[in-house]
């Protein structure tokens, strides 16, 4: 089967969107910054009976993310999903992160999904797959001025990539969170992750281009596996 390949794979969405796919029977490959956390999804997902590939890599380096997805690409075969979750959540008022601080938090939650859709973008296309990204803050908050920003980047990107390889095949939408995400609350990660398969296992002729979760989760989509 055809895998999925999750960037961001930390604890939270990530990991749960990882074994959500596994779930279904898909390989995963596992991309994150550190080694520690590669592994510690890694052993979600292997724990369902899945292959992995395991691949430490920092967003913000567009060569080490171009390289990581090729290795993807290499273990497990060209995926037909790719989820962008990486994403820098930090709480900083107006003036209060300096121009570094705010270029990190840019160059993680907004240029790294375009480097990644661009580098994906063309076979996912031919293969009629999909490209998810973690979108947030449906309305802009003036304690997180970086996310705020940055959420607001990933919808506005989402829009160009549809333009640009929505006709070739591409079918391209963020999943915006609208509320914290912790376990055992009406923002559990496992319920969150539910959106995205539902979102991969959609036809063509009912795709959304943003599906909100507001803490109700829909699962009156296909049934895992289908």
């Amino acid at each position: 089967m055809p895998g999925a390949v999750v960037i961001g794979a930390g604890p939270g969405i990530g990991r749960s969107v990882a074994r959500r796919f596994a779930a279904a029977g898909m390989p995963v490959a596992l991309i994150a910054r550190s080694r520690a956390t590669v592994d510690a999804a890694a052993e979600a997902v292997e724990a369902l009976g899945v292959r992995t590939a395991r691949l430490p890599a920092d967003v913000s380096d567009a060569a080490a993310l171009r390289g990581a997805l090729d290795a993807a690409a290499e273990a497990l075969g060209p995926p037909d999903v790719v989820v962008y979750n990486a994403a820098v959540v930090r709480a900083d008022r107006p003036g209060e992160l300096d121009v570094r601080g705010h270029e990190h938090a840019w160059s993680v939650n907004v240029v790294g999904a375009l480097t990644a859709a661009a580098h994906v973008a063309p076979e996912l296309a031919r293969r009629g797959g999909a490209f998810l990204v973690t979108g947030g803050m449906p309305e802009p908050k003036a304690e997180y001025v970086s996310l705020s920003l940055g959420k607001a980047g990933v919808r506005t990107l989402v829009e160009l990539l549809h333009q640009e390889y929505g006709s070739r095949g591409l079918r391209v939408a963020s999943v915006t969170v609208a509320g914290p995400v912790a376990p055992g609350t009406a923002f559990d990660p496992d319920e969150i992750a539910e959106c995205y398969w539902q979102l991969h296992a959609r036809p063509a002729s009912g795709w959304q281009r943003e599906v909100r979760y507001d803490g109700r989760p829909d699962r009156s989509g296909p049934a895992p596996g289908r």
